[in-house]
């Protein structure tokens, strides 16, 4: 595999695209060629799924580098898969296209989750030269003062930031649903959603500027404090405003999103329902708080549980804004600042904090999901 990605690298950039493209589209046609023509019955397609059960496992442990360990998967987990589908109860091709469905997005599983996840554990057991030290990089992350500055940080990101997005998101959706120019309205909440954490954060460090010359000055904010005759404010070197500064630019971002997905929900909440409510002599609050948020519950859950996860993951807007202010770090950006300065270790220590603080979010939101189907 780093052979072949180092080839595609050699070539001109106008000649990758087609080999890259190439490439894509053969793998979509052996897709199609595993899940929908092997399965078939037939002397022919048992052929194909003969060929194709020694040929993927040769091929991946051939990218893999090694070409006796290719032979030996092909023979035998090939083999044992070809013996299992041929005898299978539910018919030739049946589990030969179980594991052509599954099996992709179990590789990317274990590629992309388990094995970082092991990795990043066993990392944080470790010292910056890569000696065993135990818990030692855990230790020092809860005996620093300016590390339970960090965590706290993170804490009330995921606190404030979900909160208030959920609530101006709701607000909003409420307010102009099915009023005039509902469609303009909703573009300008959700263009910010348009805007890289980046880019946003660039704009808004320009609306916080601030110069020591009062009639120099380029930030929004202070521009208007000085028209009014005012000093003006160093905002991002105030602590702790300066984190709650910081949030509101994830706020606005995630505004559009939270806006976004309730309004779709408050519209399916059945007239009837309301009209009922109605009938009945409720208020505008009542109806709300009583028929509209239980009918939208997994709908609010999904926003808040989303937003939560990238508020305890932010780091372009930290990374972006408030390194040079005092105070302002989170996790994520901890992390990277420590990888820069080769303390792997402390960073992947770090790394697995923030996977126990995502963990609870999670298995939650799963568990919702589960009761949820079982509902229906």
């Amino acid at each position: 595999m780093k052979d072949v990605l180092t080839w595609i690298g050699t070539l001109p950039v106008l000649a990758q695209i087609p080999v890259i493209v190439g490439l894509f589209l053969a793998a979509a046609a052996i897709l199609v060629l595993l899940i929908e023509v092997a399965p078939r019955p037939g002397r022919r397609y048992t052929i194909i799924r003969f060929i194709a059960s020694l040929a993927i496992p040769g091929i991946v442990f051939l990218l893999l580098g090694s070409v006796w360990w290719a032979i030996a998967a092909a023979v035998v987990v090939g083999g044992i898969l070809f013996l299992l589908d041929y005898r299978s109860k539910q018919g030739q091709g049946y589990l030969f296209a179980l594991i052509a469905f599954l099996g992709p997005a179990f590789a990317l599983l274990i590629i992309g989750l388990i094995y970082p996840t092991i990795s990043t554990l066993w990392g944080s057991l470790l010292s910056n030269r890569g000696a065993f030290i135990g818990f030692d990089n855990y230790v020092w992350i809860f005996t620093q003062p300016q590390n339970w500055v960090v965590i706290r940080n993170t804490i009330i990101w995921v606190l404030v930031v979900p909160v208030l997005s959920t609530v101006i998101g709701l607000a909003y959706a409420v307010f102009i649903d099915r009023s005039r120019g509902e469609k303009f309205f909703k573009i300008l909440v959700f263009l910010p959603m348009a805007i890289s954490f980046v880019g946003a954060s660039v704009i808004w460090r320009f609306v916080y500027d601030y110069r020591p010359a009062e009639r120099d000055q380029i930030g929004l904010w202070n521009g208007i404090l000085t028209g009014l005759g005012l000093d003006p404010v160093n905002f991002l070197q105030q602590v702790p405003l300066n984190s709650f500064l910081l949030m509101i630019v994830l706020i606005l971002v995630q505004t559009g999103f939270a806006m976004v997905v309730l309004s779709a929900a408050i519209k399916g909440v059945p007239t009837e329902q309301l009209e009922a409510a109605a009938l009945d002599g409720t208020n505008g609050w009542q109806r709300f708080w009583n028929v509209i948020v239980p009918g939208i519950r997994n709908s609010l859950i999904v926003v808040l549980t989303t937003i939560s996860i990238a508020s305890l993951k932010v780091f372009d807007i930290v990374r972006t804004m408030g390194t040079a202010y005092p105070d302002t770090g989170v996790i994520a950006n901890e992390m990277v600042t420590l990888l820069q300065k080769f303390e792997a270790g402390r960073s992947s220590a770090f790394a697995v904090i923030l996977f126990l603080l995502v963990l609870p979010i999670v298995i939650y939101n799963a568990r919702q999901i589960q009761k949820q189907r079982e509902i229906r």
